[in-house]
């Protein structure tokens, strides 16, 4: 990111003139360096001389990790990298997109912006929040001289005009917290403070930095002489605070016995909030429901399946922040907060009864703490066929995903 005072030069060159039409004539070699102008020869900056108090100042804010396949970079146990394409069989087609959105992030394009004046003190508390709003990638507004911390974070836009994401900015100014509130749906699994699962949070990318140092020695600036401007350069990248999982029930040997799928699906121990200024998830862990698609006839490795599959967002896993999970516990690969994670999917059998699998993936939440390609497989001649509607049929609990599909159906 950079920041780029359009004012600032012109203000010293203000002063500058004040000063020699007072008579001071003194050649300064080190000023004429410091300011690249020739237009200053000949001033000097008396100490008594005082710039206007800020100027206004340009912030460009750069997105990163958009395509899953930087933003899930993760290494195998035998250092390999991941790739989830040669696992995700579902694909996503038109229908898909319209039913679902893009499978990936989308690029924002306008933002909201949280700055905070500390005076001469960097990192101290907030105590006045002034708002800002980005329709782009460039903000020009007025700085004072002193710390400054800023906080920025995108702008949800939705097909149907409808947010599902909320934010709290007012129970305390030194953060600014999302969450999503619930749905009409019932949760079943690991919820026990909720009864009803929770609507998915739309794609949310934020960044904040403090300390930023506005100075009037313009100390870690550097002039511009193309564009005429006195230029400082912030290390502050807008990074997802949300998380994409790809969920795919895979059916072998279906012949037909499942027709179709319920259009709502559950994942549970998910976070419920996130603080935008660490990227920490919050503490409390909810069902989050999203959407499936059963598609039949599936290439899998030459082999013709059926799968329900679909796209969930969510905070991701409780009390840490995915993105940088792994750079803040070093040689960590696996999140392990001790909350159990279940992906329910309402089936339709050809003899008109439905019931509900539960899947126990927490091994594939946990080993994919930033999101990723969740699988579960089953083969249908093992399953039973309910004989009664609205029954929950068994569970499925997958004992190891990586074993090629070894399950257990508890009746």
């Amino acid at each position: 990111m950079k920041i780029i005072s359009r004012h600032i030069a012109l203000s010293f060159i203000a002063a500058w003139r004040k000063s020699c039409r007072k008579g001071y004539a003194i050649l300064s070699a080190s000023l004429f360096l410091a300011m690249a102008s020739p237009i200053l020869i000949g001033c000097v900056r008396e100490p008594e001389l005082h710039l206007h108090d800020g100027g206004d100042i340009i912030i460009k804010m750069p997105i990163v990790h958009l395509e899953l396949d930087v933003f899930w970079d993760y290494v195998t146990d035998l250092g390999i990298p991941y790739d989830w394409t040669k696992e995700w069989y579902y694909g996503w087609d038109d229908y898909d997109k319209e039913l679902f959105g893009t499978l990936g992030y989308e690029q924002p394009d306008a933002f909201n912006i949280r700055r905070y004046y500390t005076g001469l003190n960097p990192k101290a508390p907030h105590t006045q929040a002034l708002s800002n709003y980005v329709n782009g990638f460039v903000l020009e507004t007025s700085f004072n001289w002193g710390f400054w911390d800023i906080l920025a974070w995108n702008d949800i836009k939705t097909i149907d005009g409808i947010q599902s994401l909320i934010f709290d900015e007012s129970t305390t100014l030194d953060s600014v917290t999302a969450y999503t509130n619930m749905t009409m749906n019932s949760s079943r699994y690991h919820a026990p403070q909720f009864t009803r699962s929770f609507y998915q949070p739309e794609g949310l990318f934020a960044a904040y930095e403090q300390g930023i140092d506005i100075n009037r020695n313009l100390n870690d600036f550097y002039y511009d002489e193309e564009r005429g401007l006195w230029v400082k350069n912030i290390n502050m990248l807008l990074e997802p605070i949300t998380y994409i999982y790809l969920t795919q029930v895979i059916f072998h040997n279906n012949k037909g016995r499942v027709v179709a799928v319920e259009g709502n699906a559950n994942l549970s121990g998910m976070a419920r909030s996130v603080v935008l200024n660490s990227g920490i998830a919050g503490s409390d862990a909810i069902v989050v429901d999203y959407n499936v698609r059963f598609k039949k006839d599936c290439n899998m490795n030459g082999e013709s399946v059926d799968i329900a599959g679909g796209r969930l967002m969510s905070f991701g896993m409780c009390n840490i922040n995915g993105t940088r999970f792994a750079q803040s516990r070093a040689g960590v690969t696996r999140a392990d907060d001790g909350i159990k994670h279940y992906m329910d999917v309402t089936m339709q059998f050809s003899n008109g009864m439905d019931s509900t699998l539960v899947f126990d993936v927490t091994d594939q939440v946990q080993t994919r703490y930033k999101g990723g390609v969740i699988t579960v497989e089953l083969d249908m001649d093992t399953v039973p066929i309910p004989r009664r509607k609205g029954g929950s049929g068994f569970d499925a609990v997958v004992v190891d995903y990586e074993d090629g599909g070894t399950h257990e159906f508890e009746m």
